[in-house]
């Protein structure tokens, strides 16, 4: 049965990986903020882009308002008591600034593992091991002194607050495709990013969002719904040019793209806010400009 959405906020945020030079980075953050944008926030890989810590601490440093996330941290990578110190100091030197974004890996993250001399587990188990890693990770940043012995992970007597730091309330988003995926960030997280195709339709979205809707969540409150934007008008990232038909897309319904004026552009949002309860959305960066004016329009309201 499908669900009534909850009506959040708009939210708006740019995916950005890296820059040539660190006065280029500490730049894009500042015109993420300056242009409205609610977050700056990097996927995570070992070959390719920055290391996201220190390019989210950096990002915070220069600006006052932005927050900063990762979109999403591979759960393989790092141990969870190691995710829990490095959020729980960011959210300190922010201000409150971070959001944690989890991720069981990609589908095709296997070499990835290779570089770091891990193997690559069938999907349940990956699955299972971010299930462990979440509830050790809240628990840390709670302020709890833990000791566990999982299928997973083990920790003895891990605590990752220095003396006098209070509890860090630090919002946790988990990205998902699948009906389990799903329904574990509906369960389990302040945020769910819908990891769904860029052409699929709204038919396709709303199952999405009923399978988060449907988990069995501890609390009576319901995750913010996030979802990447992969097309404005006729812009789309470099590496899906000549791939990607954004009129075609946008003629056939896909939820990835907004088209027409900023003001048809915002109408089309409100529309699928109302429909589907989805109000944070992204853009990467090669993208920030052409809906700049979107954000003027939606940001807050």
């Amino acid at each position: 049965m499908t669900t009534t959405p909850e009506t959040r906020p708009f939210r708006f945020g740019v995916v950005a990986a890296q820059t040539a030079t660190g006065a280029a980075w500490t730049d894009l953050a500042r015109r993420v903020e300056s242009a409205g944008y609610d977050t700056l926030v990097m996927p995570d890989n070992v070959s390719f882009g920055h290391a996201v810590f220190p390019a989210l601490a950096t990002a915070a440093a220069v600006t006052t308002r932005l927050r900063v996330g990762t979109y999403v941290l591979a759960n393989d990578f790092r141990h969870p008591v190691q995710v829990a110190k490095e959020a729980a100091t960011l959210s300190v030197l922010s201000g409150g600034r971070f959001e944690l974004g989890l991720g069981a890996g990609r589908p095709d993250s296997e070499r990835e593992n290779a570089m770091l001399g891990l193997g690559f587990d069938r999907p349940g188990v990956r699955v299972e091991r971010l299930v462990e890693s979440i509830h050790l990770i809240k628990r840390l940043l709670a302020g709890e002194t833990v000791t566990v012995d999982g299928p997973h992970h083990r920790a003895v007597e891990a605590s990752v607050l220095p003396y006098g730091t209070a509890p860090q309330q630090v919002p946790i988003l988990v990205a998902g495709g699948g009906p389990r995926m799903l329904r574990i960030a509906g369960e389990h997280a302040d945020i769910a990013a819908l990891g769904i195709p860029f052409h699929a339709e709204e038919l396709a979205v709303r199952a999405a969002v009923d399978q988060v809707r449907s988990a069995d969540r501890p609390d009576a409150g319901t995750p913010e719904l996030n979802m990447n934007l992969m097309a404005v008008g006729d812009v789309v990232p470099r590496y899906l040019a000549g791939r990607l038909d954004p009129a075609a897309l946008a003629a056939q319904g896909a939820v990835g793209v907004v088209s027409g004026s900023p003001a048809e552009m915002a109408d089309q949002l409100r529309e699928r806010r109302e429909r589907l309860g989805i109000s944070y959305l992204l853009v990467g960066d090669e993208l920030m400009e052409a809906f700049a004016p979107v954000v003027g329009l939606l940001a807050g309201s």
